[in-house]
């Protein structure tokens, strides 16, 4: 693939001669698998998102593929069963992306659920996920807890339930694996590419009118008789349904509310005192809500809160009290940690698309989701997805696409993503890791070609030749990291990357372990100069971007001058998920 440069702009003139069977609106995790499984099973598709792939609600997860046990609590036995045997098929089709993951959950004789009742739960999960490969669950009494996990609040501790479930601390580049996959069986993808207009006609939408966010230029995407198109825009799914016409006047495809979304935010430390050095499912002792204490490429993560939200989904930020309850509460579980705010690397919080409830307490919403048929709106060619999970994306788009088959009339063909790998896909004990180790020792170290191959998996093969092409990518991002400048360049060429926060936060997760990112955005822009005709005005209003991008989402708002210096000063009107390097791509 060419580099793209600022002397060249993309090109829809394909895009708008062309009709598509299934037109994806949101290019999350749930959107990328519906993608995936419309273009494997021979339908053309086109998916495209109003920011970057997974810049929504994917980057805003916990990051845990598991079968849900607090769910257990109200019943939603067949939401369990469907995560447990998703989770089995993503350790199989994602090895190098979804690891097991053991969790422990310590038992307070103040907690909402005794030891007898975690181990009832244990046993139904259990139970649940008998064709699991991972390994059944234990039950710690007090005496055993305290032996292996020392630094644990003894007070008023009655044991603890060991079990597991799965990770994936990459889940940008899970989705992003699942676009790539998508592209390689015919899909058309777009990042940065936002739906401004739904054209009805009768009782179909006949065309998108669409902009792009970089030349702001706008181009239109047709449709068929059959044609579907699928909205699964995650917290958005609700402005993308306002923006129907009819005759040039608005015509909002639907009236009521169907999104009632939570707000949840993370925090990240280093390593501290005390720290389990092992993922902890705990309950906040002053209010019982449960959270996660989880190993992070080095650090930990901390989350969620959850947290009635209706204020702009484009600037969704952990406030500060919800940083300081992390704080509290994990100095709680473990008091020798003593963290404070001065503790924190980063934050991120967003919304979970959940269904609209007035009724319910947050963590009581159903995590089930459903596929919303706008025939109820006078439109027989939509459909929206409600709810949704990282841990059943590719159950979500294989129940789309048969859905899709359906409202054409047609037998559904079966579906390949059960059984098909993702790109990616390779077990670290592959030949080609010991070779590719063997072959690049001279210029890289062994724990770096060990880092990319994690990343990466079997695309590292391709990742590394640019090291053929200038041994300087191979030198590092940011001193004391494993990532190379190699991935920058990859990143541009290969993986869609238009902006510094896509790169440094979706394509690598420099902005989580460099301050933000700060350390990481010279070497970054050198880069991108030499190696993808980025000229140094680009680079200046890139990180200029950047900086306001991090400020208002990131950054908590008592560290924003220690980190910046100064707050960053933006003409832009657009949301911070907007705000796109002025470069034109090809």
């Amino acid at each position: 693939m060419p580099s793209q440069t600022s002397s060249t702009t993309r090109d829809f003139s394909v895009t708008e001669s062309t009709t598509y069977d299934v037109i994806v609106i949101g290019g999350g995790i749930n959107g990328a698998a519906t993608a995936r499984d419309a273009a494997l099973r021979g339908l053309k598709t086109i998916i495209i998102d109003k920011g970057d792939f997974a810049s929504g609600t994917t980057s805003w997860s916990s990051r845990l593929v598991h079968g849900g046990l607090r769910y257990l609590e109200y019943f939603e036995f067949n939401l369990v069963r469907e995560s447990l045997a998703e989770r089995e098929i993503l350790l199989r089709s994602a090895p190098h992306l979804v690891h097991p993951l053991q969790l422990t959950i310590p038992i307070y004789d103040k907690g909402s659920r005794s030891y007898w009742e975690i181990w009832a739960g244990m046993i139904l999960y259990d139970i649940l996920s008998f064709d699991k490969s991972l390994l059944n669950h234990r039950m710690l009494p007090k005496a055993k807890l305290k032996q292996l996990f020392r630094e644990v609040n003894p007070k008023g501790v009655q044991g603890a339930g060991q079990y597991y479930d799965a990770q994936v601390e990459y889940a940008e580049r899970l989705c992003l694996e699942n676009i790539l996959s998508a592209q390689e069986a015919g899909a058309t993808a777009f990042n940065y590419v936002k739906v401004i207009q739904l054209v009805r006609q009768g009782d179909r939408v006949t065309e998108l009118v669409c902009k792009d966010e970089f030349s702001e230029s706008t181009f239109t995407i047709k449709t068929h008789d059959k044609s579907v198109i699928v909205n699964t825009s995650g917290p958005w799914v609700d402005k993308v349904c306002d923006k129907g016409t009819q005759n040039e006047a608005p015509a909002p495809i639907g009236t009521t509310q169907k999104i009632g979304g939570t707000k949840g935010s993370h925090i990240v430390v280093d390593d501290f005192p005390g720290a389990p050095g092992a993922a902890f499912y705990v309950e906040a002792l002053t209010d019982n809500r449960p959270f996660f204490i989880l190993p992070f490429l080095g650090q930990y993560l901390i989350g969620t809160t959850d947290l009635r939200f209706s204020g702009d989904l484009d600037r969704v930020k952990a406030d500060d009290d919800e940083i300081d309850y992390l704080i509290a509460e994990t100095n709680k579980v473990f008091p020798a940690a003593r963290l404070s705010r001065e503790s924190v690397k980063f934050t991120y919080s967003g919304v979970r698309p959940l269904p609209y409830t007035e009724s319910k307490k947050p963590g009581a919403v159903s995590r089930n989701h459903l596929l919303y048929d706008h025939a109820k709106d006078g439109v027989v060619n939509m459909v929206s997805l409600i709810g949704g999970k990282l841990t059943t994306h590719r159950r979500v788009g294989e129940e789309m696409v048969t859905w899709v088959y359906k409202q054409r009339q047609q037998s559904a063909p079966p579906c390949k993503t059960r059984v098909n790998p993702l790109p990616g896909a390779i077990l670290r004990t592959d030949q080609r890791i010991v070779e590719a180790i063997a072959k690049y020792a001279p210029l890289l170290a062994t724990t770096v070609v060990d880092h990319i191959f994690q990343r990466y998996g079997a695309r590292a093969l391709d990742l590394l030749t640019l090291v053929d092409e200038s041994p300087e990518l191979a030198e590092p991002i940011v001193a004391g990291l494993p990532d190379i400048k190699a991935q920058i360049v990859y990143a541009v060429r290969s993986e869609m990357a238009l902006t510094f926060g896509d790169i440094c936060r979706r394509r690598t997760m420099l902005s989580l372990q460099a301050n933000y990112g700060m350390g990481a955005l010279d070497a970054i822009a050198q880069t991108l100069q030499t190696y993808c005709q980025w000229s140094e005005q680009d680079c200046e209003q890139a990180i200029a971007n950047y900086k306001t991008l991090m400020a208002e989402n990131c950054i908590p708002d008592y560290a924003i001058e220690k980190v910046l210096g100064a707050k960053p000063q933006t003409n832009s009107t657009r949301p911070a998920s907007e705000v796109v390097s002025q470069v034109a791509v090809g």
